[in-house]
């Protein structure tokens, strides 16, 4: 039987893949605590204790737990430590599903950030949208910024990351 999987490339060692070029550096972000939070958004903001809405496509996200904002009813909390709140049903109106090893974050840096932005998708990269979700490279992407308008995350179904880090490779901006 043909094995179909020879004209893939072989993803990366994403421990030490980094990309820098022009300006830019892009690297794999792990051990980031991920929930998909569905449902009552107020009730979730009282338990959690992360107020607001989340921050949308090109806004800054700031602190070491924060929200991104997917749809009006759907966040995506992202922490550097773990959430003390169960996946599951919660009665309070809201669902928690775990998304770690769904999704893939890629960290993106550096002063020619706008021009990749504008590059991969239609998105203008000076304004900033209330949903994180945009297409970038063709594919759905959660896309904010982080600390500094030179930095960015997206993230990214993890079974897209392989095909993403190599539009990055291959980007004339990079």
């Amino acid at each position: 039987m043909r094995n179909l999987a020879e004209k893939w490339p072989a993803a990366p060692d994403w421990t030490t893949a980094v990309l820098n070029k022009d300006g830019i550096s892009v690297r794999t972000l792990g051990g980031l605590n991920q929930l998909l939070v569905s449902g009552d958004l107020t009730a979730w903001a009282q338990v959690s204790g992360l107020a607001g809405e989340g921050v949308g496509a090109g806004a800054l996200a700031s602190g070491d737990k924060y929200q991104v904002r997917i749809a009006r009813d759907r966040i995506l909390a992202v922490g550097e430590r773990p959430f003390p709140i169960a996946a599951g049903w919660h009665e309070a109106g809201f669902a928690v599903s775990v998304m770690d090893a769904g999704l893939h974050v890629f960290e993106i840096e550096g002063p020619g950030l706008a021009g990749l932005v504008a590059r991969g998708t239609a998105l203008d990269p000076g304004q900033a949208s209330r949903s994180a979700s945009i297409l970038f490279a063709g594919v759905s992407v959660l896309f904010y910024r982080l600390g500094s308008p030179d930095r960015a995350r997206l993230h990214v179904d993890r079974g897209l990351a392989p095909y993403l880090w190599e539009w990055l490779e291959q980007s004339s901006v990079l």
